[in-house]
């Protein structure tokens, strides 16, 4: 029987799971080369890097035993090292909110032009939905005045069935894509 190097690496698993020092240290010889390629994929520091190193090789010690297929053992190592790298990634980014953001302030149109131009655009939206069926009216409006409204309180609020309420409001967006007078006067 010819010995790959996948048979090597499951036999060094099993016998390492078993309590085998020499197996464990054959093992990482053998893989730390692959742990520090993935973890060289996510460009590190030094120190971090051989912080993710060194967790990774942490949970395979203590997570060896369980694996049902020692000739994974490369793959789950691999996965393990990405993950770990990630997590090293995503300690560094903190976000830390120095004070409240401004308000959000809609500006007014500089010119008298401008502001006819945005009225016209409202009154061929607000006429677009009215020419929209009673019942998809009735959920965009109530959809437009009660931001944040969940599916349960608009089938309460509308006497709508929950699962009806997606499709509804589908169609309707897709009416007033499709509506040519309000696709005139926005653009």
């Amino acid at each position: 029987m010819v010995m790959t190097s996948e048979n090597v690496v499951a036999g060094l698993a099993r016998a390492a799971a078993a309590g085998d020092e020499h197996a464990w240290s054959a093992l990482v010889r053998r893989l730390d080369p692959l742990v520090r390629g993935v973890i060289r994929g996510y460009r590190l520091g030094t120190a971090d890097a051989e912080d993710v190193v060194q967790t990774t090789w942490l949970h395979a010690f203590r997570n060896l035993p369980r694996l049902r297929e020692p000739a994974a053992f490369p793959k789950w190592l691999t996965v393990t090292a990405r993950r770990e790298a990630l997590r090293a990634l995503q300690r560094g980014v903190r976000e830390v909110l120095l004070e409240e953001p401004p308000a959000v302030r809609d500006e007014a149109p500089v010119t008298i032009e401008q502001q006819v131009i945005e009225r016209e655009q409202q009154d061929a939206i607000h006429a677009a939905v009215a020419r929209l069926p009673q019942r998809q009216r009735s959920l965009l409006g109530t959809i437009l005045r009660t931001p944040g409204v969940s599916y349960d309180e608009l089938s309460d609020l509308l006497g709508m069935p929950m699962g009806s309420i997606g499709p509804t409001r589908e169609r309707a967006l897709r009416r007033l894509r499709d509506d040519s007078a309000l696709l005139l006067a926005v653009s």
